[in-house]
């Protein structure tokens, strides 16, 4: 590819991201709000015990894929691919529940918190490794 076409293809690439950073950050706070309120506003058990554990691994996907801005050709977002991101959010996750199955620190293990890690984290997954191999391809 020549230098001319690497170029229209990236600036190609930046456009359709710009387009969407609106909806990431829109999704990112949705994501952000609801789960910092289960520190304040108590719902019941399901909203204390899982809809943080659902959250926060989506809106950090959001965060370390740098959907949200227009700024994202970068070091930092060239190395957070969907396929490495998704894998290290993964390893972080069940690595947690892991530790708390073997009681290494104080805390309570719950099977269905490795389903609620996941419950957004994937369909975000799917979404971005879209829009993200659609772009490649242009």
């Amino acid at each position: 590819m020549a230098f001319g076409q690497k170029h229209i293809s990236r600036n190609v690439r930046s456009e359709k991201h710009n387009r969407n950073a609106p909806y990431w950050a829109m999704g990112l706070f949705i994501l952000g709000t609801l789960g910092l309120s289960t520190i304040w506003i108590d719902l019941g058990t399901f909203w204390k015990g899982y809809v943080l554990d659902m959250t926060g691994p989506a809106w950090n996907y959001i965060l370390f894929r740098g959907l949200f801005t227009s700024k994202a050709d970068n070091l930092w977002t060239r190395f957070f691919t969907p396929n490495r991101t998704l894998l290290i959010f993964l390893i972080v996750c069940f690595g947690i529940e892991t530790i708390q199955y073997f009681e290494i620190y104080d805390s309570t293990f719950d099977a269905f918190d490795l389903l609620a890690y996941v419950s957004i984290l994937i369909p975000l997954f799917v979404i971005d490794k879209h829009n993200y191999e659609k772009n490649i391809e242009k």
